[in-house]
């Protein structure tokens, strides 16, 4: 059984078998969580996002999606990258914000990852409303871990909450 655990904290501090960046499309770095993750992953992590960015993904990452790279400097073997939505409020986009959850746990199975760790993906500058945020991920990713397979792949999926207001609102999701 997986076990789901919220901390309070900050990512990139994170020792974990991979840390999940909430990236945009471009792979190329930006602000919040995807700037943090850069700067102290270090250059190795831009490096292998530009090859990704030169092969696979021309056009850049689709939102939904999920890749992995090194971790760099950081206390963690693997970076898993997913592009978050944008929140709209005209339109329901909370199908691919469940499937960076979905996406980046089957990315992270493939690495043979046991350990997971998450930040609220797309609750930042995209806008997403916290709360709802953090229902869907943790509907995702328990759908994701509850099937028989997946059960023994994890050992701890873990949500790190940059602050009080984040950790509180997973908590009463949880």
């Amino acid at each position: 059984m997986v076990t789901i655990r919220l901390v309070q904290g900050d990512i990139t501090e994170q020792s974990a078998d991979a840390v999940v960046n909430a990236a945009n499309s471009s792979l190329l770095g930006g602000g919040g969580v995807d700037g943090a993750i850069h700067r102290e992953g270090g250059p190795e992590i831009l490096a292998e996002c530009r090859a990704l960015r030169a092969s696979r993904y021309r056009g850049g990452l689709p939102t939904g999606r999920a890749v992995a790279t090194t971790a760099g400097r950081l206390p963690a073997r693997w970076v898993i990258h997913t592009v978050g939505p944008v929140w709209s409020a005209a339109e329901d986009r909370s199908e691919l914000l469940a499937s960076c959850y979905r996406e980046s746990l089957r990315v992270a199975r493939g690495l043979g990852a046991r350990t997971v760790a998450f930040p609220a993906v797309s609750t930042g500058v995209y806008g997403w409303p916290l709360e709802d945020g953090a229902r869907t991920a943790l509907r995702a990713v328990r759908e994701e871990t509850g099937w028989e397979e997946a059960a023994g792949a994890f050992e701890e999926i873990r949500f790190v909450l940059f602050d009080r207001r984040a950790y509180n609102a997973f908590t009463e999701a949880l």
